[in-house]
């Protein structure tokens, strides 16, 4: 191990550029044409940095941005997936404003994806080229989408077709604080619509049965359905309705995000919602029920992934932890079809979603080596 903590040392520099150049390129998930550019230069780092890859695909995203597979030959047995999202949630034009912290104690590189997850990417990329100098790899199949950040909505079936080929999937997300993720929550992204009826109301208003009301009434409900001791969280992000001040409000609509830890409180919030009634009869509720990721936790498939990297972080000289955060990543796909997946492999940083986001770049090397001594080890013994 020490002689690959020595190659990641030695190729700090590079990778740092590298991701540089990434995060100099913008990838807002709403803008296609900085989503192609930003996957023509992922596509370019690998190539530069590993070679042609045996088999190269550009999967069409559609409204969203394309998925790019790219799949590298083993010198030694098995298969391994690792995925990374290309696209950020900053819109394009945020990096001409962007303002970099100021470095207080350990160097901080920041920039608009740096820590979700561009880093990550680069780190995986290199992770493979230094494996392979050092010995056996097993075959890996990258797989870069560029719609996470909305939901996978395109690249779900890509993910889930290359997951289910290999032996292993690891996800190249931010670490928390160098811990590895072994459970996420189930993520539900809800759309409630209140139909009511329209009338005046100064001249009328015992005529109408306003929408807004019912359904602000409807989304207090739905809160309460929320069970914090179980992990489960209920959130109205978004509320609209009404087409003016002195108008009963015939039309109303909510956004609601739901979060929970297992099927068991997936199927109870369910139930739930759809036994929600309001005191206005007139007023009709529909709820769309959307679940966009069904939980992830540590099972008796992924558990050995763990132990694996575990093994590797100890042989870097470091203890390796894991935890369980709220958020959703496409390692929960991976999950739900009960195959081994691994995530938070990449990054150690801070601030995802918040400007001033950062990482450590003397961690990159770290990262980088765990990642690359996983895929020896993969190599020697296929999850």
């Amino acid at each position: 191990m020490t002689e690959l903590a020595s190659r990641a040392t030695d190729a700090s520099a590079e990778i740092v550029a590298d991701i540089r150049d990434l995060v100099g390129c913008e990838t807002s998930s709403y803008d296609l044409d900085g989503l192609k550019n930003g996957l023509d230069l992922v596509q370019d780092i690998a190539a530069r940095r590993l070679g042609a890859a045996e088999e190269t695909h550009r999967h069409p995203g559609g409204e969203y941005g394309d998925v790019a597979t790219l799949t590298f030959p083993g010198t030694g047995p098995g298969r391994v997936a690792i995925l990374g999202h290309y696209d950020t949630v900053w819109p394009t034009g945020t990096l001409a404003n962007w303002e970099s912290p100021v470095t207080e104690g350990r160097e901080r590189l920041s920039g608009p994806g740096i820590f979700d997850m561009k880093t990550g990417l680069v780190q995986g990329i290199w992770a493979l080229k230094i494996a392979r100098e050092l010995g056996p790899v097993p075959t890996v199949t990258f797989v870069f989408n560029g719609d996470e950040e909305i939901g996978s909505l395109a690249s779900r079936p890509v993910i889930e077709r290359v997951a289910a080929g290999v032996d292993a999937t690891l996800v190249l997300e931010p670490s928390v604080d160098g811990a590895v993720k072994t459970g996420r929550k189930g993520t539900g992204i809800f759309a409630a619509t209140a139909t009511g009826i329209e009338s005046h109301a100064g001249l009328a208003p015992e005529a109408g049965a306003s929408a807004i009301h019912a359904l602000a009434e409807w989304v207090t409900a739905a809160a309460a359905v929320a069970d914090p001791a179980k992990g489960t969280t209920v959130s109205t992000g978004l509320f609209s309705g009404g087409t003016g001040t002195n108008v009963v409000a015939g039309k109303a609509t909510a956004g609601i995000d739901i979060r929970v830890l297992t099927d068991a409180e997936q199927r109870r919030v369910d139930a739930e919602f759809d036994a929600i009634e309001v005191s206005d009869s007139r007023v009709r509720i529909e709820v769309e029920h959307d679940w966009n990721r069904p939980p992830m936790s540590l099972n008796a498939v992924s558990a050995p992934l763990l132990d694996v990297a575990r093994s590797v972080s100890a042989g870097l000289g470091r203890e390796l932890r894991d935890v369980t955060v709220g958020g959703a990543s496409d390692a929960n796909f991976v999950a739900g079809l009960g195959l081994p997946v691994l995530c938070g492999l990449g990054a150690v940083g801070g601030g995802a979603h918040a400007r001033g986001e950062f990482i450590y770049p003397d961690s990159v090397p770290g990262q980088t080596a765990l990642v690359a001594g996983m895929l020896g080890r993969l190599a020697e013994c296929p999850a």
